[in-house]
């Protein structure tokens, strides 16, 4: 391995005051953040090394099929955050509450949010700006801690009509430096930037002193997160400008399901080695009831 491809081993921020001293302009190291939906998904995260595990409400389109993220329950997110904990990660989990789980009440959202803590989740993430302090207010007042989500807010999507890169213009990114720093100062301890221009990534990662975690928000954030299937190369069919794939496995698992299909349908599977035996006092003893297969069969 190259001193290019060797991996740059940090200590892992674990916690949430930990995560929340992670500022790279004071000296932190970048912030590593996956998602993940099942307990072999949040081993493999884990053992790779990141930071945050997200069960993400991409969950709907990634894994259940849907066509955008507002199909999910909060009952869905708590069943798949309950997998990725019972893999006991070392990475800090944060349980992403689903849309209109925090949009009608204090109460609800509280309600919702412990869900997920009560799944295994250590934080909650939810996504809007000055709207959703009084939410975030409630969830910090019941000590759950808050990841927030500005930019492009998937659960948005029919309101900004698609998935379109937000804070392009002078005025729509200055609003976005504000509600990141109203988003800090009601209590969150990091933020999701989603899908803004670099410049103006930079310029929210610097107005507040909580993290910034991008996401199609470029290189000056205080770390990064994507999606599981999109950089192992699982899910294909949509490549995002901002997604880089690690690995081709959908082809790598296409390739195999076919060689195994080939084997069944040629008799290559199973061999001889892989199937079990009886001793050959048995095999004759059945012998006599015509129970066993002939020769070469």
């Amino acid at each position: 391995m190259s001193n290019s491809q060797q991996s740059v081993s940090a200590p892992r921020a674990r916690t949430v005051p930990a995560v929340r001293s992670r500022k790279v302009a004071d000296g932190g190291d970048p912030l590593v953040m996956v998602t993940a939906y099942d307990a072999p998904g949040a081993r493999i995260a884990d053992e790779a090394g990141v930071d945050l595990i997200l069960v993400g409400d991409s969950l709907a389109m990634v894994v259940l099929g849907y066509e955008d993220t507002l199909q999910v329950t909060i009952d869905d997110m708590a069943h798949h955050t309950a997998a990725v904990a019972r893999a006991k990660p070392s990475a800090l989990i944060v349980g992403d509450l689903p849309w209109l789980s925090y949009h009608v009440s204090t109460e609800d959202t509280v309600r919702n949010a412990a869900a997920l803590i009560r799944a295994g989740a250590q934080c909650v993430k939810l996504e809007g700006g000055r709207k959703r302090l009084p939410m975030i207010e409630a969830l910090v007042a019941a000590e759950i801690p808050v990841m927030g989500h500005l930019g492009l807010t998937p659960q948005s999507v029919n309101a900004m009509g698609g998935f379109k890169v937000q804070g392009k213009q002078t005025e729509a990114a200055l609003e976005l430096v504000a509600e990141a720093k109203a988003l800090a100062h009601a209590g969150c301890f990091a933020l999701v930037l989603e899908g803004v221009p670099d410049v103006v990534a930079a310029m929210v990662t610097a107005a507040v002193d909580v993290p910034t975690i991008g996401i199609g928000a470029g290189p000056h954030c205080d770390g990064q997160v994507l999606v599981y299937h999109d950089l192992l190369g699982i899910e294909d069919r949509v490549a995002p400008k901002f997604v880089r794939r690690y690995a081709d496995q959908k082809a790598d698992a296409v390739a195999a399901m076919a060689a195994y299909a080939d084997d069944v349908r040629t008799g290559r599977f199973p061999s001889d080695a892989e199937s079990y035996h009886v001793s050959d006092e048995v095999a004759e003893s059945l012998e006599l009831y015509g129970s066993t297969p002939p020769p070469g069969a």
